[in-house]
């Protein structure tokens, strides 16, 4: 029998060499399947071979070390061990992300071996308010940044009047430095079809939209035969979903923007209310969620609202999949209960920086995230924990510079991106971004005067604007202007 190699075909490892690796595998005599990734993104392309002990890794693989693992040869230089007994596995608990690297994407009995299908079964035997009220009592709340309690949503919309509603799936991941959504779309379809499916059953729903960003097209193309496939497995009856493609903004990230967009407009903001819940998707009630608050819903319904409320701390229960990127030795996806310090994730899981040099800043929660200083390392990482440091935890993403980084010009570099990505519908965000831009070139241009003017404009923009992309703008300009004022002084 040939020897079976496992070979991820997530996008990561694609773009580092997973296609030659594997056609030199099988010009070895082996055969490959091409899984999901474990988002080790170090170590790829990542070689899997199954043992007594369970997969056994190599990596980092060239098209040149096939030969020696498909023959079995000890002592392989790649050689990883045992991959359950990685640490850097081991000590993470994946609830969301428990089949990554495991199963083949397309593959439904892959994925019901994994455990998949468990919490649609539980759903379909469930009266809708039953589904609901075990949303409400896990605990979760939107992982796309508002962190808005998930079941109380559920819960408008199923009241909402009408017999016509949507659930609309945002996987508009925009944020620099995250790529959960992607890796799901390409590597656990069947994880969002099938948290779609038990959100449309709880709330009455007919119709599906998973809203993808343009820059994911291989996301977009899984996904859509993902859909074919549940489609013709009989997962969707009496609901059917399709997948569409963004066109580029940065903005329809927000919720009413992408509905703009869904319904063949250009994303703009809309004003509230009223809201999504009661009239979304072409004025009927939608239930608008991010793509990893829906891929948690499987397991809630399979285990229980109790099993994933035990994780997390105070009101941040369950897991967050944090997406390390930047200056780090060891990037990669690490799934956490909320709890865990910013410390932990940088040098227990990044290892440091990987030009060897002090970490300076860690951006926390997209571009428009804070800049969070080691003082603040050992807060736990939970909504309201950071809420009170005055930064916000978002999508999960972190993004690491060492002490060569210059804040000022990445404030600066936050206020010409929101200028960029305006919608243009509010003032404040519209122009209150580019006067931004003009009032810190002033400051480093050695005028102090203008940090009184750029607090006041920040102030402006943080109450004033309609959407999260004015008012959040001024957490990365303060917090670089409050820990890092050095950098200002030229």
């Amino acid at each position: 029998m040939n020897r079976r190699l496992y070979i991820p075909e997530d996008s990561g490892a694609l773009a580092v060499g997973a296609d030659a690796v594997a056609r030199a595998a099988e010009a070895a005599g082996a055969e490959v399947w091409r899984t999901s990734s474990r988002g080790l993104f170090w170590l790829e392309p990542l070689v899997e071979v199954d043992s007594a002990e369970g997969r056994v890794g190599y990596g980092p693989c060239t098209p040149a070390d096939v030969a020696a693992i498909v023959a079995g040869t000890p002592e392989h230089p790649k050689a990883l061990g045992p991959m359950d007994a990685l640490p850097y596995l081991q000590r993470q608990q994946r609830l969301t992300f428990a089949r990554a690297g495991l199963t083949r994407p397309l593959s439904i009995a892959d994925y019901e071996a994994h455990g998949g299908g468990a919490g649609l079964r539980a759903a379909r035997a469930m009266a809708p308010e039953a589904i609901i009220q075990a949303i409400v009592d896990s605990g979760l709340r939107g992982r796309g940044g508002a962190a808005f309690p998930a079941g109380i949503k559920w819960r408008t919309v199923a009241q909402a009047p009408g017999e016509l509603k949507y659930v609309v799936c945002n996987g508009d991941e925009g944020d620099s430095g995250t790529y959960a959504d992607r890796m799901l779309l390409e590597g656990d379809p069947f994880l969002l079809i099938e948290g779609m499916a038990i959100a449309a059953r709880a709330v009455g729903a007919s119709r599906g939209y998973v809203y993808v960003r343009s820059e994911y097209p291989r996301s977009v193309e899984i996904f859509g035969r993902a859909i074919e496939v549940a489609r013709a497995a009989g997962w969707l009856a009496g609901f059917d979903m399709e997948v569409r493609m963004g066109a580029g903004s940065y903005v329809c990230g927000e919720e009413t923007a992408m509905l703009e967009s869904l319904e063949g407009r250009r994303g703009v903001v809309r004003a509230k209310p009223p809201l999504p819940a009661i009239a979304g998707l072409f004025g009927r009630p939608t239930v608008i969620n991010n793509l990893l608050t829906l891929a948690a819903v499987p397991t809630i319904l399979a285990e229980g609202p109790a099993y994933y409320r035990d994780f997390g701390v105070g009101r941040s229960t369950g897991t967050m999949p944090f997406q390390l990127a930047g200056n780090l030795r060891f990037p990669g996806l690490v799934e956490r209960a909320f709890g865990v310090t910013l410390r932990e994730l940088l040098f227990d899981y990044g290892g440091g920086t990987a030009s060897g040099r002090p970490v300076k800043a860690v951006q926390v929660g997209g571009p428009l995230g804070s800049y969070v200083p080691e003082e603040h390392w050992d807060v736990p990482l939970d909504y309201e924990a950071y809420a009170v440091v005055g930064a916000v935890l978002g999508h999960g993403g972190l993004v690491v510079h060492d002490d060569t980084a210059d804040m000022a010009r990445l404030a600066r570099y936050a206020m010409a991106f929101c200028a960029q990505e305006s919608c243009g519908k509010c003032t404040p965000c519209r122009i209150g971004s580019t006067r931004g831009v003009e009032v810190i070139d002033r400051l480093l241009a050695g005028d102090e005067r203008q940090e009184a003017l750029l607090r006041d404009l920040c102030d402006t923009m943080k109450h004033a604007s309609l959407c999260a992309m004015g008012s959040m703008t001024p957490l990365p300009v303060l917090s670089a202007l409050n820990h890092y004022p050095q950098d200002f002084r030229r």
